[in-house]
């Protein structure tokens, strides 16, 4: 993704003459939290009270949805947010999706996927896993597929605003900074670096 410059300022660039459409491309970091904490919360109660599933069986579909997020993190982020089209509409919807992060990685309004862009998502997943799934699976791999979304997004946010003390998430934070300021042909895990690792998209780091 080729850059003509790269913004370190916290404000928001204006993206749309509109204002209702500009509203909608900019969110809160702790936004995601209130939609979602409460959809997990249902859907586990659905997994117990509803679908009768044991212990086991519900820890093992939260960790399966765990690790399904963190491949399909990798995969949206490398060949969606990513693919650079050539024409000029389709630029356009590159730049307001991605792109505009890239040249302004430091927008806090733009760190986090807006609810107008998370919801539709989040609905096409649930309806995709509950066909793929065996019956009266999804309420708990759901769950786990999206705290796998809030840890990405969250952590997301932090990565680009505090400076963190610990030595894993300084090396979260390193190969993220990588991305944006080194090589953005690699290291596109955000919350993990395991599927770089996989795909030999990782930095060779020193």
């Amino acid at each position: 993704m080729k850059r003509n410059f790269v913004s370190n300022s916290p404000e928001s660039v204006r993206m749309f003459k509109n204002d209702f459409l500009e509203s909608l491309s900019k969110v809160s970091f702790y936004v995601p939290l209130i939609i979602y904490i409460p959809v997990i919360a249902v859907c586990i109660y659905y997994a117990f009270a509803v679908d009768g599933l044991n212990i086991g069986t519900f820890f093992g579909l939260i960790l399966g949805g765990l690790f399904v997020w963190t491949f399909t993190e990798y995969i949206l982020h490398r060949f969606v947010f990513h693919f650079v089209p050539k024409a000029p509409w389709a630029l356009r919807l590159h730049f307001i999706f991605h792109g505009v992060h890239h040249d302004y990685p430091s927008d806090a309004k733009r760190l986090v996927m807006p609810p107008s862009a998370s919801i539709p998502l989040a609905t096409g997943f649930y309806f995709l896993f509950k066909w793929l799934l065996p019956f009266g699976y999804v309420n708990a791999f759901f769950p786990g597929f999206i705290l796998g979304y809030l840890v990405y997004d969250i952590s997301h946010y932090a990565i680009h605003h505090f400076n963190f003390k610990g030595a894993f998430w300084k090396k979260i934070k390193q190969h993220h900074m990588l991305h944006h300021y080194s090589d953005p042909s690699k290291g596109y895990g955000v919350s993990s670096p395991l599927w770089d690792k996989v795909f030999r998209s990782d930095f060779i780091k020193k």
